[in-house]
């Protein structure tokens, strides 16, 4: 079969239906303000999506840094990779500043969270090495596994028993091999909300000889008494080797870090493929960034107040008989059943009825028959937000459970 034609006859559910979901499901435009309310296809509508925690996308203080930096500096400076030309003295203190948060030894920057995840598995690990993972790990975590020309083992989400039989089944092997075992997990799974069972996870070092990463993207700002994530709220972070974040959520920006123990990440310096061989963070991303990290970690009244939009939101659902399942974080995944076609027109309403914009998760992602609408609370939400939303979701579950978005046009379309 031709290349291109084996491609197009693989696409998934919405991409067979690119001419219907293109624009509306997939690749939608939010345009103005980043705000909880924001424009969609020319309507004003109520934003559930994007990854601003702590309210800090668009804040006068960071808009007021970012410009001022972008003014100082321009985009382009400092030129070259970090190794060769494009080291400064901001980005060393941005790295010392995210160390001392989350309770590190030393840090390193990364351009992107994706790239950098990638980049910090292929580094450490080789063909003697043994990597064994959570089974709902994130797609870079994922993709940094299939690089890894060593074995690897999976353990089903959270299954703290089944990681102890893989982590047999990997000490066999590095016995004979020489070489060492690397488990990695999630402080906060984005899709589920849940946490990974890190206490758990590193009470197994008792037993087993490995080192454990943890991608906290979703926890970094958000959990933990001073925010420092999901490692401080479980009262392990010590026994977290490598801890990274994004900036992409609570800092509401681009960039990501490493941190953990002074010598692996000179190491990792050295080592990591994505970050040897790019461009260094431009200025004003580094700048913006120690002002976030600032107001992050000075200021607890941001995460005050996402956590009061948080408990209004679930509790709130929870008392109108919503399944939001096991979250323990700020993710707030409402459990729904139905069919991709379903979830086509229930989403369609939500949007150009109830003026209400939220993720929609359907097979594959999740499993046949289920639909997940995907919140993600805010500190820039009003508890007006949260009421509005919970009135909507009663209507169209009610719509929902009676069948009436079966008969829509576009669950027909869908073939449903």
């Amino acid at each position: 079969m031709d290349l291109f034609e084996k491609l197009l006859s693989n696409q998934g559910p919405l991409g067979k239906h690119s001419d219907v979901s293109e624009g509306y499901f997939m690749f939608p435009k939010l345009e103005g303000e980043i705000a909880p309310r924001m424009k969609f296809m020319g309507k004003e509508v109520l934003t559930w999506s994007l990854n601003n925690y702590l309210g800090l996308g668009n804040h006068p203080e960071v808009r007021e840094a970012d410009a001022q930096a972008a003014a100082d500096w321009g985009l382009a400076y400092p030129m070259g990779a970090r190794m060769m030309s494009g080291n400064t003295s901001y980005h060393e203190q941005l790295e010392q500043e995210l160390a001392d948060f989350v309770m590190k030894e030393s840090a390193y920057l990364l351009n992107f969270g994706y790239q950098g995840v990638l980049s910090i598995i292929d580094a450490l690990v080789d063909r003697k090495d043994v990597i064994v993972y959570d089974a709902e790990s994130h797609a870079c975590i994922i993709d940094g596994v299939r690089l890894h020309m060593g074995k690897r083992f999976v353990f089903p989400h959270n299954d703290i028993q089944n990681l102890e039989k893989q982590l047999e089944r990997a000490s066999k092997i590095v016995k004979e091999t020489g070489g060492g075992i690397l488990v990695i997990t999630e402080g906060v799974f984005g899709m589920t909300g849940n946490l990974g069972k890190l206490k758990e996870i590193a009470d197994l070092k008792s037993k087993f000889n490995f080192r454990l990463l943890v991608d906290d993207a979703h926890g970094f700002g958000t959990m933990g008494e001073t925010g420092a994530g999901s490692g401080e709220e479980l009262h392990c972070q010590n026994e977290i080797d490598l801890y990274f974040s994004t900036f992409a959520k609570s800092m509401a920006a681009i960039g990501a870090f490493i941190a953990g123990n002074k010598e692996i990440i000179k190491f990792l310096k050295y080592n990591m493929r994505s970050q040897i061989f790019a461009k260094s963070l431009p200025m004003p991303l580094v700048i913006g960034a120690l002002k976030r990290l600032s107001m992050l970690r000075d200021d607890p009244s941001h995460k005050q107040k996402l956590w009061t939009i948080v408990n209004a939101l679930q509790s709130g659902l929870k008392e109108k008989g919503f399944s939001i399942g096991t979250t323990e974080s700020p993710v707030t995944p409402v459990v729904l059943n139905g069919t991709v076609g379903e979830a086509a027109a229930l989403s369609k309403d939500l949007r150009e009825n109830f003026n209400i914009f939220c993720s929609v998760v359907i097979y594959p992602v999740v499993p046949k028959g289920m639909i997940i609408l995907r919140l993600i609370p805010t500190a820039a939400h009003s508890l007006d937000d949260v009421a509005e939303t919970i009135t909507a979701f009663e209507a169209i579950k009610g719509k929902l459970t009676s069948g009436e978005y079966r008969k829509e046009e576009l669950a027909l379309a869908f073939g449903e």
